[in-house]
């Protein structure tokens, strides 16, 4: 995932308070604020839409229809004391832009803004977004590198740092880690194992990998990439 998301002078560690504003509640945005509830966050959810602000009047904290490429009306309904903004705004770019602009001219401390476009993306930055997300670029990616291969999931931490979840290799079955050794033989780490029948778990040396149990490993994507290959 990181490989889409772009982070723009926000300090790491931030951590969000408060109520979590969301602004776009197509598909997307509806997801991502029904997960903050599910959570335990409390969001205020804006779209322009009559009907998606109906459709979410029970499922959310808040819910309001109106045009938020002004920070007139943001600063009406409360947002300039937010902390944190989501701008889930899809097709429209020029909207999108606008509301992260006006979310700029409130002093929104912690914006975050979906792109559909590279250059949407770079023009999200530059008017001062502090994180974008290319939601449709990273889904893509995932699903390119589950569908071809014997990897069960696919996370990237990083432009060049990956972790799957994928099955144990029949080489190593009924071997320890320890005398598995994939760390000098594929330059990979198995970070977790989910034996079968049982829960994930930290990965000991002396860890026992079975033929129906699973593997979490990490490393370089080339490496993890080259490592799920070879699964036989």
């Amino acid at each position: 995932m990181a490989d889409y998301i772009k982070h723009h002078n926000v300090p790491r560690g931030a951590k969000h308070r408060g109520e979590i504003v969301v602004i776009g509640l197509g598909r997307f945005g509806s997801s991502l604020a029904a997960s903050l509830v599910e959570m335990g966050f409390e969001v205020l959810g804006i779209d322009y839409s009559e009907e998606r602000v109906q459709q979410h009047s029970d499922l959310l904290t808040h819910v309001v229809q109106a045009d938020t490429t002004t920070d007139k009306a943001l600063r009406q309904l409360g947002v300039a004391d937010a902390h944190t903004a989501v701008v889930c705004i899809g097709t429209d770019i020029e909207s999108s832009v606008l509301t992260v602009t006006a979310l700029v001219d409130l002093g929104v401390p912690n914006i975050w803004a979906k792109a559909i476009t590279a250059p949407h993306g770079r023009i999200l930055e530059r008017v001062g977004a502090h994180h974008v997300v290319f939601p449709e670029a990273e889904m893509g990616s995932r699903v390119a590198h589950l569908l071809t291969g014997t990897m069960l999931e696919y996370i990237a931490l990083d432009d060049d740092f990956v972790m799957v979840e994928t099955v144990v290799p029949s080489s190593i079955v009924g071997k320890t880690l320890g005398e598995a050794s994939l760390r000098a033989s594929h330059r990979v780490t198995v970070v977790a194992v989910k034996p079968e029948g049982g829960s994930f778990t930290y990965a000991e040396r002396d860890t026992l990998l079975g033929a129906r149990d699973l593997i979490v490993v990490a490393g370089h994507r080339g490496d993890v990439t080259h490592f799920a290959e070879s699964l036989d």
